[in-house]
């Protein structure tokens, strides 16, 4: 029965952890690594990114009109202008910067060094994890509001919009868990049809909104009796405009797809010119035709649609569009909307998951701050639906409660590849787009600001993300302090030469802080180390030391060189983010490639114990010979083959 028990659960735990080795690849957990070249032709790539973009045509206009009400048109049109003026050159930009889909994130990494630039790039994923993640939560309730709101349904339904969204997060929990294949084809499919249906949409209602002549006027007499003349109108669309930025999201999807954009047949991965010019057509083709699609869209729900049904409770609250589709065009047309949006925003949330699986894996494992099976899919699958289902029970299933928390994940990852690209601008001496992206990061700075303090559950739910995350990368990064991470030992032909003349005897090193090298501090330390051990004079010894260089890098390789100081002393210099990490790693190359077990010696580390754990932990270095040990026995689990640690 135990042993029953026993399979079962193995069976489990590799189910579970399947595919472990196999992620953080640039194209993320839901696609197929593809040779060089390979791919799809831009404008069915564009289709991914839109199931995430397009689909908030099915909430946006709804959203607009509750904040800018009558001005909603004036607004929407100052966001396309942000969008076409502002997002679309930064992450044309970004596309150039970082064509293998790390995004502007990456581009800040590369910046930013040390601990400052590890902190500073896990508070922008804990922003993603709130766009990622609320555009999860809300497409799931934003499709629940379309199916509980529809005619034939409303009846059967109503009152159970929570249960339903928990049920759409769930089955996109199942989907993931099952295996999420490539999925090109379905959302080409998906956003054609959807993209079909509206323009059907727009169209009757632009011939409603010109055949019946008193509804622009009654809009321009209500504008005019509620804000006055022109400039207060734009005055107002422009302070306005912030709580619609909704309709920016997109763009950093539509830069993570880029390994799946063919490009030319002569691109390299060290210059895929081709992918980045098809790329820019896809971000500028996504941007006109939701732009266009927002304009219009925005004009006619703002004028054909009485402004209390778009509060919380009316018929077209979180689904305008699909108001008009059954008010102009019948519930049989409407129904095929409702079916359409609801797949699309349902894709949506699938894209967004993939968007997550990509992300996380890239970044965290590498600085050792996440546990390994968070390597595997599966395992983060269970961690994303809870959290999914948390936030739907905070914000009740509200569409219009989560628009808030979604805009400041898009602006705050907009205005961080606004600023990524000034300062790229900056380094390569362009002037005139340091200038023009330097203008560009201030409107979304401002943006960004105007929508925390006027919507903060965004940036709360922001810093609940990222306090997460920080607090279980710490944790885990603690948790894995004593591990070997050093992928790779590259030895030159001097260092080569050091250890093959002392293999023929015992192999002894000496651990030594590369300071003052004078020849005094060297023959010091030979006397002091064979005085502690009592060794006798003949006994041979070659020095190592280890220069920090990044300590908040986990995982690096390592060259190891050799050099004769002051003609005697023969010196085995190392480069690591941690010393203890470079003398284990030594010692273990060593034992494989000579056969035989070598010895190293150090000195006590003066100092409390746990000042020295911390600047181990934060700067590399510390209890330099306890750690060192430590690591080898964690990597070395048979005592006989370990390499021996000698303090004196």
């Amino acid at each position: 029965m135990a042993a029953t028990e026993h399979a079962r659960s193995s069976r489990l735990r590799a189910w579970m952890l399947q595919g472990l080795s196999d992620l953080g690849s640039p194209q993320g957990p839901h696609a197929r690594p593809e040779p060089p070249h390979q791919g799809q032709r831009w404008w069915r790539v564009m289709c991914l990114t839109g199931v995430d973009y397009f689909s908030t045509l099915g909430y946006q206009p709804g959203i607009a009109a509750l904040a800018a009400g009558l001005l909603s048109p004036l607004a929407t049109i100052v966001l396309v202008i942000v969008t076409l003026a502002g997002a679309l050159p930064v992450y044309r930009r970004v596309a150039e910067e970082s064509p293998h889909g790390q995004g502007s994130i990456a581009m800040l990494e590369r910046l930013l060094t040390f601990w400052q630039g590890k902190l500073f790039v896990l508070t922008l994923l804990g922003f993603a994890a709130t766009d990622f993640l609320i555009t999860i939560t809300l497409s799931a309730a934003d499709a629940s509001t379309h199916l509980v709101e529809n005619p034939h349904l409303t009846a059967l339904l109503h009152g159970h919009q929570m249960l339903i969204t928990l049920l759409l997060i769930a089955l996109l929990g199942a989907v993931f868990l099952k295996g999420f294949l490539e999925a090109i084809g379905v959302a080409v499919t998906l956003v054609g049809i959807y993209l079909a249906l509206n323009a059907v949409v727009v169209a009757v209602g632009l011939w409603h909104v010109l055949t019946t002549r008193h509804v622009i006027a009654d809009w321009s007499g209500a504008l005019t009796v509620q804000h006055g003349n022109v400039f207060v109108m734009i005055g107002l669309a422009l302070i306005v405009f912030p709580k619609l930025a909704l309709g920016l999201s997109g763009f950093e999807t539509g830069v993570a797809v880029m390994p799946h954009v063919r490009g030319a047949p002569d691109d390299t991965e060290e210059n895929p010119r081709g992918r980045i010019r098809d790329t820019r057509k896809l971000l500028t083709t996504a941007a006109a035709v939701m732009s266009c699609f927002l304009i219009a869209t925005s004009f006619i729900t703002t004028l054909l649609i009485p402004a209390r049904e778009f509060q919380p409770g009316g018929r077209a609250n979180g689904r305008a569009l699909a108001y008009l589709a059954h008010q102009y065009l019948g519930n049989t047309f409407g129904t095929v909307y409702d079916i359409s949006t609801i797949a699309i925003l349902w894709f949506a949330g699938a894209s967004a998951m993939a968007g997550l699986l990509n992300l996380m894996p890239r970044y965290l494992p590498r600085y050792g701050m996440a546990p390994h099976w968070a390597r595997a899919v599966r395992p983060m699958v269970i961690v994303f639906i809870l959290i999914a289902f948390l936030v739907t029970w905070i914000f009740d299933a509200s569409v219009d409660a989560q628009g808030g928390a979604y805009a400041t994940g898009v602006l705050v990852l907009i205005s961080s590849a606004a600023i990524a690209v000034t300062i790229a601008s900056r380094r390569a001496r362009q002037r005139r787009w340091t200038v023009a992206f330097a203008v560009i990061s201030a409107v979304f700075l401002y943006t960004t600001v105007v929508n925390v303090i006027e919507r903060p559950d965004g940036v709360k739910i922001g810093a609940c993300f990222i306090t997460g995350i920080i607090l279980v990368s710490l944790l885990s990064r603690l948790a894995r302090a004593f591990e070997l991470r050093v992928t790779s030992v590259t030895v030159d032909s001097m260092a080569e030469r050091f250890v093959r003349d002392i293999a023929s005897r015992r192999i002894r090193f000496i651990a030594n802080e590369p300071h003052a090298r004078d020849a005094a501090q060297y023959r010091a330390k030979v006397e002091q180390i064979r005085a502690d051990h009592d060794l006798p004079p003949q006994e041979d010894f070659v020095f190592v030391e280890v220069t920090v260089g990044d300590p908040s890098e986990f995982e690096t390789g390592m060259t190891v060189r050799g050099e004769v100081v002051h003609d005697r002393y023969r010196v085995l210099t190392l480069e690591s983010s941690s010393i203890p990490n470079a003398l284990a790693a030594l010692l273990l190359h060593v034992r494989d490639t000579t056969g035989r077990i070598p010895h190293i010696y150090f000195e006590w580390t003066e100092g409390n114990p746990f000042a020295n754990f911390l600047r181990f932990f934060l700067f590399g270095q510390g209890e330099v010979a306890p750690v060192t040990r430590e690591v080898l026995r964690e990597a070395e689990p048979d005592r006989s083959r370990r390499p021996r640690v000698h303090v004196g």
